[in-house]
């Protein structure tokens, strides 16, 4: 039987993918990227040394594991060329290991000059993207007018469409932006010395990992952010610009779904959410003071601040389902060590007309305004931080756990108890394995 794991995010990202990944990968064949560009951002801690990768599968890391980033991937060439010359520096050398699909659409600074242009023309009512350019270059794909990897291998051709489609953003830029407009041969000049450096890694990814599943490999499927950024099931228009949720690791990767064996839900102890949109538990108080500090909620990839709130059994409980999620991976427990109280919340109370109606498991508008119904819990005092068996953890802290099981009704199988390697809890085995 294969030992595939596709691990997603199910709140607003920022989960603790990359370190789950991490772990998961020690005795995996390929990690792979399926959806998502470099606006996500995975935090590795090896050998006390702190490692972020925006686009290139955390399991990378161990020296046997080959990489893979499909063609659900929005790829920016400069990008994924600084990532690895940024890995060589920590003695991590991919570029043999390294695959990326011929069909994954390019990034390019006209992209990022969109991105950047409309989040300033809408100010306050901006979505509070990364400004990566992830969202104009998934349009280009939509509107079948994208570069794409392969395209990198004719320059003749690149040079044509490339000063067609910038033709195309500068009119916008400069009609009715009121931007600088972008000069093609500049951008062409730039990614011509770039092509050789990556022109044997521009493959048939869907190839290379059907022949993996053929030979019974253990291949791990990494998403970026988290389900509710996803773009048909999310907080719209407050999402993502792919499907964050377990139909993106179908199409992004060419693969079927009788391949994925497991499907891990990487879900922190509490919530936090970065940009704008609905955020029905978001705290103000001394609370999100303790966890934006203990919990270092700053953005990887921006280095924004995040939102912080309780854990939101509602939308969890959605993920479950739209996932058809295996078991739970709940990570930093730790960052609630000391609280006097923990909530969970359970449900809504929605102001419609001035009547007020109880929602259980339901989010029906995501511009109504939600008022969370919490149950509290009882704080623990002692450490959770580094504790390797679920047993030693403090009574409170395992009756948080439990209550999270019997909300979702699936297990949580795996606890992280820090941001190192080692400071996680294996519960029992992954449900490939039962």
């Amino acid at each position: 039987m294969n030992k595939n794991i596709v691990i997603l995010g199910t709140q607003w990202g920022d989960e603790g993918k990359g370190k789950i990944v991490d772990c998961l990968s020690a005795d995996a064949a390929y990690v792979v990227r399926y959806q998502g560009g470099h606006n996500a951002g995975h935090t590795l801690m090896v050998n006390d040394e702190k490692i972020i990768l925006h686009l290139i599968p955390s399991g990378i890391l161990y020296n046997d594991v080959i990489g893979v980033i499909t063609n659900g991937v929005v790829v920016s060439p400069f990008e994924l060329i600084k990532e690895i010359h940024m890995l060589e520096k920590h003695k991590c050398f991919v570029k043999k290991r390294l695959f990326v699909s011929h069909a994954a659409t390019l990034i390019l600074p006209y992209h990022i000059e969109m991105d950047l242009a409309r989040e300033k023309k809408l100010g306050k009512q901006s979505i509070g993207t990364t400004g990566r350019g992830i969202g104009p270059a998934y349009e280009d794909k939509i509107a079948r007018r994208a570069l794409r990897m392969e395209d990198l291998k004719n320059e003749h051709m690149l040079s044509m469409r490339l000063e067609e489609i910038v033709e195309y953003y500068n009119h916008q830029l400069v009609s009715y932006y009121k931007q600088k407009s972008i000069n093609y041969k500049k951008i062409l000049q730039d990614l011509i010395p770039k092509i050789d450096f990556i022109h044997d890694m521009i493959r048939d990814t869907t190839n290379i990992l059907n022949e993996g599943i053929k030979q019974n490999k253990k291949i791990i499927f990494e998403g970026a952010q988290g389900s509710f950024l996803d773009i048909d099931h999310g907080t719209y228009p407050y999402v993502t610009s792919s499907n964050t949720t377990i139909g993106g690791v179908i199409t992004g990767t060419g693969l079927g779904p009788k391949h994925f064996n497991c499907i891990l839900g990487i879900t922190k102890a509490y919530s936090t959410r970065v940009g704008h949109g609905p955020f029905p538990t978001e705290l103000f108080n001394h609370v999100d003071k303790h966890l934006s500090k203990i919990g270092h909620e700053f953005g990887s990839t921006t280095g924004r601040k995040r939102r912080t709130g309780w854990l939101d059994a509602v939308y969890l409980r959605k993920a479950v389902k739209m996932n058809s999620l295996s078991s739970l991976c709940i990570t930093k427990l730790d960052v609630l060590d000391g609280l006097d109280e923990i909530k969970i919340c359970t449900s809504y109370k929605k102001n419609t007309h001035g009547l007020k109606n109880t929602l259980h498991s339901n989010i029906s508008n995501q511009h109504d305004f939600l008022r969370p119904v919490y149950e509290t819990h009882c704080g623990w005092k002692e450490k959770t931080l580094g504790i390797k068996k679920i047993e030693d953890l403090p009574y409170e802290a395992q009756n948080y756990i439990k209550r999270i099981e019997e909300i979702t009704e699936i297990p949580v199988d795996i606890i992280s108890t820090g941001p190192k390697r080692s400071d996680i809890i294996f519960v029992r085995n992954l449900s490939y394995n039962k």
